[in-house]
């Protein structure tokens, strides 16, 4: 199967958000990954065991893909990501970089969605 690295980067995202991580990660991420995220060590393992938490703190994790943007081996992920079904959830965009063929470079930014905002654009993101 010969997939795009946008269609690579919305599957990795969906396999992980589906509690699938060890498999994502088999499949999609490169032996030098690199992380950007302060909240974590930059390093795949550290990232993969605390998507795996994630994944058991919240088995129904809502994931929905709003917009991606591919430019050569750079993809851009907008999503919407709810915890759990009564959770309001939040924007959440993943930024890839790929390099024969597997994610290098991820990057991830998050805005939750306030209880109170005045945008009524924002559900519907």
């Amino acid at each position: 199967m010969n997939e795009s690295p946008k269609e690579k980067a919305v599957s990795f995202l969906q396999q992980v958000a589906s509690g699938e991580v060890r498999e994502a990660y088999g499949r999609y991420i490169g032996s030098d990954f690199r992380h950007h995220n302060p909240f974590f060590r930059g390093d795949a393992e550290s990232l993969m065991l605390a998507m795996e938490e994630s994944s058991a703190q919240n088995p129904h994790k809502i994931f929905e893909v709003k917009r991606v943007i591919e430019d050569g081996e750079i993809v851009a992920v907008h999503s919407y990501v709810k915890q759990n079904p009564e959770d309001i959830g939040g924007a959440v965009v993943h930024i890839f970089r790929f390099h024969n063929g597997l994610i290098a470079e991820m990057w991830d930014v998050g805005q939750p969605i306030p209880e109170d905002s005045p945008n009524e654009w924002c559900v519907l993101m």
